[in-house]
């Protein structure tokens, strides 16, 4: 390797940039992040960086550069567009042993900026030695997607708890297993959770167990999961990083296979899909499975199509792990409603057709559909989503009709959205349920009703592989 990747301590220490346009703002900005004190030489200044030395938070020296100007520094950048100033900055820095970077010549450098993640106090540097900085910024997006802030927050809480482990648990070797089951277990889930009070009391009685010798088993965690409508690139960061941390994923009929991919090839992989008159797994004995699972040991996600608290029952399903003590989380998901139609360019407001949005769930029962406000959700100017509405479908516009909506109104049916099988049928109140029983048309479905329909055939982006679009 080119350079050694070390981290340099600049809390208070003097640092001098030479250059003050932009890219000099950039790393001025930087350095005291690191918490340096910088000073900035030039013989004129961008207006950000006047703003700050106008507020005092950097020095200036309004001047052109000169080989003794370094002296007094314990670093030193150079960012001008001038090669003689650079060359002189670069000479005069390390003829007194002062580290120096020059902005994009890595030959003159005695040190480089890598690509920073920063989630203080852990701080990740990427760097291709100054061959390819944009490749080097491209992986630390990557690395960005993969780490969550609450990293930052583990790293504070295991900081604060580190003499006391220490303490606790003299032998290296069982404190090194210590804290890797600890920031791999509920703890981490925790903070995770942004629940860190809980973190810190689960974390005070590991360690007072440790310190009997009688160390607590790994203990168990849910997370309730949002898959979203299919499309693996809507998963939250937080449903994927779940994800991949599984031992054991409970997931549901609506989970594309293009998601259950994600899940490691190691990971126990459980079934509790419900479909009309078939449930592979009763409601309460899912319930039971995750308490089971948990308190085993395993962090579990229960993976649910789109978001777990619309038509989820995902309250059910925590009611029973906040009975049974077992410590949770949720993570939203993006719902059938919002992904689907946005994928077959259908809005589901529009200031010209509709103010209001109403999901609701055309699930039969013994073959009528009960509960729904009929009068309600016939009006005019709303928008109206219908989950588990294809078997009902028939009887959910006969009765929108017969409480008044305008049989023309706008309809649609959308399959599979989201995905590359994703197909529209689009007709009115009136025709779409001929449409749809003369298509090969099978669940997972969406019906949405409204004027925000028409707009469909403009403002359509996304093409599966039928084509997308039937009317």
């Amino acid at each position: 390797m080119n350079f050694l990747p070390v981290f340099l301590k600049l809390a208070g220490q003097a640092c001098l940039v030479v250059g003050g346009g932009e890219v000099a703002a950039r790393k001025v900005e930087t350095l005291l992040r690191a918490g340096g004190r910088v000073t900035v030489l030039s013989p004129g200044l961008s207006e950000g960086l006047a703003e700050k030395v106008a507020s005092g938070q950097v020095g200036y020296l309004p001047k052109r550069f000169e080989s003794g100007d370094v002296a007094d520094f314990h670093l030193v950048v150079s960012a001008t567009d001038r090669r003689e100033v650079n060359e002189a900055v670069a000479e005069a820095a390390k003829s007194r042993g002062v580290p120096v970077n020059v902005v994009d010549c890595p030959e003159l450098c005695s040190f480089i900026f890598p690509a920073i993640i920063d989630r203080s106090p852990l701080v990740i540097a990427v760097s291709t030695g100054g061959a390819s900085p944009v490749l080097a910024r491209l992986v630390r997006a990557r690395l960005e997607g993969a780490l969550p802030a609450a990293y930052g927050r583990l790293a504070e809480l295991a900081e604060k708890f580190r003499q006391r482990v220490k303490k606790a648990v003299r032998e290296p070797a069982r404190r090194r297993k210590f804290w890797e089951r600890t920031l791999q277990g509920p703890v981490a889930d925790l903070v995770f959770a942004g629940r860190e009070q809980e973190a810190e009391a689960r974390l005070e009685t590991l360690i007072r167990a440790e310190a009997k010798d009688r160390p607590e088993g790994k203990g168990g965690f849910v997370s309730l999961v949002g898959a979203g409508p299919g499309d693996p690139e809507l998963l939250t960061l937080g449903a994927f990083r779940a994800i991949q941390e599984a031992d054991v994923v409970v997931y549901d009929r609506l989970v594309s296979p293009e998601v259950l991919r994600l899940v490691r090839n190691d990971a126990a992989r459980i079934y509790a899909g419900k479909e009309r008159s078939r449930h592979t797994l009763p409601q309460d004995q899912i319930n039971t499975l995750l308490v089971r699972l948990a308190k085993e040991g395993k962090r579990v996600v229960r993976l649910k199509g789109g978001d777990p608290f619309i038509f989820g029952r995902g309250g059910e399903e925590i009611e029973t792990l906040m009975e049974e003590g077992v410590p949770f989380q949720v993570v939203p998901g993006i719902t059938a409603a919002s992904g689907c139609a946005a994928y077959a360019g259908i809005p589901l407001t529009h200031r010209d057709h509709a103010q209001s949005v109403t999901f609701v769930t055309g699930h039969l029962k013994e073959g009528e559909i009960t509960g729904l406000d009929w009068d309600r959700l016939a009006r005019p100017g709303q928008t109206l989503v219908i989950y588990m509405g294809l078997q009902g479908l028939p009887h959910i516009c006969e009765a929108l009709i017969a409480h008044g909506c305008a049989p023309e109104t706008p309809a649609a049916l959308v399959q599979q959205g989201t995905t590359r099988h994703q197909r529209l049928i689009a007709g009115t109140v009136r025709s779409l349920p001929g449409l749809v029983a003369k298509s090969a048309v099978s669940a997972p479905t969406l019906v949405i009703v409204g004027g925000v329909v028409s707009l469909h055939r403009k403002l359509a982006w996304f093409k599966g592989e039928s084509g997308g679009i039937e009317a």
